[in-house]
């Protein structure tokens, strides 16, 4: 029988969950941010498919999806709703005879065999509907990366399979940053070498990439664009890669001494939920939205791994002093990475 790997992604998650709650809000543009307040400052953590087609999406300010949608319902984030909802899914994915890798929240591969996946993915969507309530797209390909980006063409609630036969005819003259793994900073250095394309992206010398862009990262861009990259679907439970805060303020903050005490309370925050997994971490990043809404990062690594609030805090102080920038701040974060 051979072998196929499923994507499960669960559409419009954190809105769906609050449909759930809230039948009446079914067919209604529902924005789910900060604490509901559409005048305050904050950022959209999800936007249902009504909202959307406003040009409402995850990350936008708050005031600007009011303005574009002022008909929808704002609510306030509840991650303790959200957890109980995710907990339910993959309760619910290991039922299933696979072996289930969870990617977060909303979403997890799953290993299976059998000559007829969609029937699965199938079977998966009925189950999940059944015991949650809740609607998932399920990409199949023969790895993960292939099911992925399977994923986006079954939206919403659909089953899409993509494999090495259809790879080039469905992604090839798309840009290199619809492929899982290459963002914008990585797609703006390819189209600096003449690379825009998928296929381009695909047919290039590894030893050229290799050249520019590393020994490792350079053939394995060719190899991603290819398809092949075969990372394993892995039983072992998700564990988080870093923990993180972030406040934005109602007000800019106009003096840096302020924000520098807003970054140490935030680190000492870190700290705490650093101590809390009972794993070091290696490096602390500290994130700046400027007013209006320019961000920036930067990282500093510790000196050894280190779970010490002292450390993380330390850490986040070197990070702030790399900003040359002392322009007003209306968002600071504070991450800490943890050691592999």
């Amino acid at each position: 029988m051979a072998g196929w790997v499923l994507h499960v992604d669960l559409d419009q998650f954190i809105a769906a969950v609050e449909v759930l709650r809230r039948p009446e809000l079914r067919g209604v543009p529902v924005v789910v941010g900060g604490d509901g307040d559409p005048t305050k400052r904050g950022v959209v953590s999800t936007a249902s498919y009504e909202a959307r087609a406003f040009g409402v999406y995850s990350g936008l300010p708050l005031r600007t999806a009011a303005r574009r949608c002022p008909d929808a319902v704002f609510l306030p984030v509840d991650h303790a709703a959200y957890e109980a909802a995710s907990a339910g899914v993959i309760a619910t994915l290991r039922r299933f005879d696979a072996v289930v890798e969870v990617f977060g929240w909303d979403e997890a591969f799953l290993a299976i065999r059998g000559d007829d996946p969609e029937a699965v993915a199938r079977q998966i969507q009925d189950a999940v509907r059944a015991s949650t309530g809740l609607d998932c797209t399920v990409g199949i390909g023969r790895n993960k990366l292939q099911a992925k980006l399977a994923t986006g063409f079954g939206k919403p609630a659909g089953v899409f399979r993509l494999t090495g036969e259809t790879w080039f005819e469905l992604l090839g003259d798309r840009s290199t940053d619809a492929l899982w793994g290459i963002g914008a900073k990585t797609a703006r250095r390819l189209a600096d070498l003449g690379i825009r394309t998928v296929r381009q992206l695909a047919a290039t010398d590894p030893a050229v990439l290799a050249a520019h862009l590393g020994p490792a990262t350079g053939p394995w861009l060719v190899r991603l664009a290819s398809g092949r990259v075969n990372w394993p679907v892995a039983a072992t439970p998700y564990v988080p890669r870093s923990r993180s805060r972030e406040t934005t303020f109602q007000r800019d903050l106009i003096d840096w001494d302020a924000v520098r005490h807003e970054v140490a309370v935030l680190a000492q925050r870190v700290a705490a939920d650093v101590a809390a997994e009972r794993r070091p971490a290696g490096r602390v990043v500290v994130k700046v939205r400027y007013a209006p809404f320019t961000t920036q990062t930067h990282g500093q690594a510790l000196p050894d791994p280190s779970a010490d609030p002292a450390a993380i805090a330390d850490a986040a102080a070197a990070a702030l002093d790399k900003f040359a920038g002392r322009r007003p701040v209306r968002l600071l974060g504070v991450r800490a990475e943890f050691v592999e």
